[in-house]
């Protein structure tokens, strides 16, 4: 392929904090992009229908973006793929200059075809295979060419195959798109994950191959980086198993993706990440939890995308600097202080925690807005943070001072 443009930068000082005493995995880096350079490690906020959810684009950049990440899933269904290519790109249709990612379909297709919205922390009691959430039924159905299902929207039948994710990201435009993958839950029996890992690589095979000829095809548009994702599961010898299987095909990057418990997500990424190229980017799909963030830059994983930040802002949940709580409590009725006096976000600067209980309280749109604003401000500085760190040779005292004032434990990132 056409070469990532990444490049290892800094590596997290040689502290014992893997398994068994091993050394941790972190490091910055430099990506570059037709839209920009990404500097690493990244918070890449979520506009899962070429928008952030009640922010403008504007904004995202003025608290600190360096990307979006955009469903090719959604998109795809509305407005469709066509619309986006010729209004120039997800990035010119969305108003974003920076960079972009989009992401395959695979999760969505799956995940909401089998009525689970998330699947990474499920309860892994019961292991079967013909896995629909309670009073749900099955919109999804795999076979070893593609997926059938239904729309969410308005049940019409679609079909999804390695080819197709490919068609629909290159028209989408996006600077970094990822392969088609089939995304698996913790329900699913170690011989179904077996399979669907075989099934995985040989899609990832198809993507390739497609995005090649596209590429070809479309050769006087930029270069889309095309990353592999990493299945598996818990099992460790799947998890690297698929890694060099992917790694043989010679990806731009690399994401990693599917089932895995919390707890061991630290292990699982360092498990990848270990067997990956040094000089390939991680991106680590679907976290945004502040520990879950500190485990998985020092395993390794360079980017991170997540809806948490704008979810949580929805319902009313505020991240500060001494932990998290909900605007709308009663005791905020009357505080006429900012989310967080140390913020530098927009909301912070202008705003009260009165001013945005009341508006939670009247059901107003501007309280989605301004705490989403510093949601994802939050988010996003202190993964920069991180990264800041790193290169001064002070993370770990970083670590302990950030999680300690959120009165969150250490144990998750060791």
């Amino acid at each position: 392929m056409s070469g990532h443009g990444f490049s290892v930068q800094t590596r997290l000082a040689d502290t014992a904090n893997g398994p068994a005493g091993e050394p941790a995995l972190g490091r910055t880096g430099h990506w570059l992009t037709p839209h920009g350079l990404i500097r690493t490690p990244a918070f890449i906020p979520v506009g899962t229908k070429a928008t952030v959810k009640a922010v403008l684009p504007e904004m995202m950049a003025q608290l600190g973006a360096q990307a979006l990440l955009a469903n090719a899933y959604h998109l795809y269904l509305q407005p469709g793929a066509p619309i986006v290519e010729r209004a120039g790109g997800l990035g010119a249709f969305m108003n974003w200059p920076g960079p972009t990612f989009t992401d395959s379909g695979g999760f969505q297709v799956l995940s909401l075809g089998v009525g689970f919205k998330k699947v990474i922390s499920m309860d892994s009691g019961a292991r079967h295979d013909d896995v629909v959430a309670p009073g749900k039924d099955r919109l999804a159905h795999v076979d070893d060419d593609g997926v059938t299902f239904k729309s969410h929207l308005d049940g019409s039948l679609h079909r999804f195959t390695p080819e197709v994710s490919m068609q629909v990201q290159h028209q989408l435009g996006a600077d970094m798109i990822f392969a088609f993958d089939e995304c698996t839950t913790l329900l699913n029996t170690r011989a179904y994950q077996e399979t669907s890992v075989q099934r995985t690589q040989a899609w990832a095979q198809r993507c390739v191959d497609e995005h090649r000829r596209l590429t070809a095809e479309r050769a006087s548009l930029p270069y889309q980086q095309l990353l592999g994702v990493v299945q598996g599961a818990q099992y460790e010898d799947l998890r690297r198993a698929s890694a060099r299987g992917l790694v043989s095909l010679g990806f731009d990057g690399y994401g990693i993706g599917g089932a895995l418990q919390k707890s061991e997500l630290g292990t699982i990424v360092r498990w990848v990440c270990e067997e990956l190229p040094e000089q390939s980017p991680r991106h680590l799909l679907g976290i945004g939890d502040p520990v879950d963030l500190f485990t998985a830059v020092e395993q390794g994983a360079d980017t991170f995308d997540c809806v948490a930040p704008t979810r949580n802002a929805r319902n009313a949940a505020l991240y500060t600097r001494t932990g998290r709580f909900n605007i709308t409590a009663s005791a905020n009725r009357q505080t006429f202080e900012p989310i967080d006096a140390e913020c530098g976000c927009y909301t912070c600067q202008n705003y009260t925690r009165a001013y945005l209980h009341h508006a939670f309280r009247a059901k107003e749109m501007i309280a989605a807005t301004l705490a989403s604003i510093h949601n994802e401000y939050f988010i996003v500085e202190l993964v920069d943070g991180m990264r800041n760190a790193i290169e001064a040779g002070q993370y770990w005292d970083y670590k302990v001072e950030v999680l300690g004032r959120m009165g969150l434990s250490l144990a998750g990132s060791a």
